[in-house]
């Protein structure tokens, strides 16, 4: 990895998610903070998002959704300052128990061998500092964010000698239950169930760091939208106050993977230059 110090301050920061969308609401934030602050960024989506929901059917359609992800996503990390972005290429799995999770092309049928390769392949180029990926919970359950979890796990377990700061990014599970109750409260559905609250999210004591991104909610939320095809205007969160999705999204939660090699490492995120 590179070596980070006073006379080398910046830094290689590799993001790998499922979807286009999925840096968005949970690392937005930070992502943007670390581009305009000069770090060399790559953003890597496994797939395409090929079975996402599509908000307005003017936009795409099933056989095309996956291009138009693509773009969505090159477009919002052109907001977000990161011009390199890349795709794994494989097809989205869809939610838990769908029949999407059968389809041979998908991630969560791939042969992990592969996709590891892949990954690998990546660490060896780019050499990151920092890694942010989901967590085990994969925020919500969804394969393919647990499966992305799984695959760069095992690729940072296998590395010899000096490893990324491996960051999870996650979503509290104190967050949802608030966000179920600020929405109720607005009289507006929340986009889960209530006895969902429990199976959602990450341990509240899981988190390692907490991060003030109020600065960069602006172009969180521009680059959020960027992402047309999975943005419903009228939906819950389109239906919130301005103030309580501006708080919601100002503050981001991150686990700091610790070392099993016998290194240690600080938390750089605490400390941005």
């Amino acid at each position: 990895m590179a070596q980070v110090s006073q006379d080398n301050p910046k830094l290689t920061v590799l993001s790998i998610f499922a979807h286009p969308d999925d840096e968005a609401f949970g690392s937005g934030g930070t992502l943007a903070e670390l581009a305009r602050k000069g770090h060399k960024m790559t953003n890597v989506c496994a797939t395409n998002g090929d079975v996402g929901e599509i908000s307005d059917p003017s936009l795409a359609n099933c056989d095309n959704l996956w291009q138009v992800r693509q773009e969505e996503m090159l477009n919002a990390m052109a907001v977000t300052g990161i011009s390199d972005v890349r795709f794994l290429g494989y097809r989205d799995s869809g939610m838990d128990g769908t029949p999407d999770n059968n389809n041979p092309a998908s991630l969560y049928q791939a042969d992990p061998a592969k996709v590891e390769a892949q990954i690998s392949a990546l660490m060896e180029e780019l050499k990151p500092d920092i890694v942010f990926t989901h967590d085990p919970t994969g925020g919500y359950g969804h394969p393919d964010h647990v499966t992305v979890y799984h695959r760069i796990t095992a690729v940072i377990e296998a590395m010899t000698g000096e490893r990324p700061h491996v960051y999870h990014i996650c979503f509290p599970k104190k967050n949802f239950k608030k966000l179920w109750q600020d929405m109720t409260d607005a009289g507006i559905t929340p986009p889960f169930a209530k006895e969902q609250l429990n199976d959602i999210g990450s341990p509240d004591d899981y988190v390692t760091t907490v991060r003030d991104v109020s600065d960069y909610v602006d172009i969180k939320k521009e680059s959020l939208s960027c992402h047309r095809t999975q943005v419903d205007p009228d939906g819950p969160f389109s239906l919130l106050a301005p103030t309580v999705l501006t708080a919601w999204m100002g503050t981001e939660y991150f686990y700091l993977v610790p070392p099993t090699n016998g290194e240690t490492h600080e938390d750089i995120l605490l400390d941005l230059a």
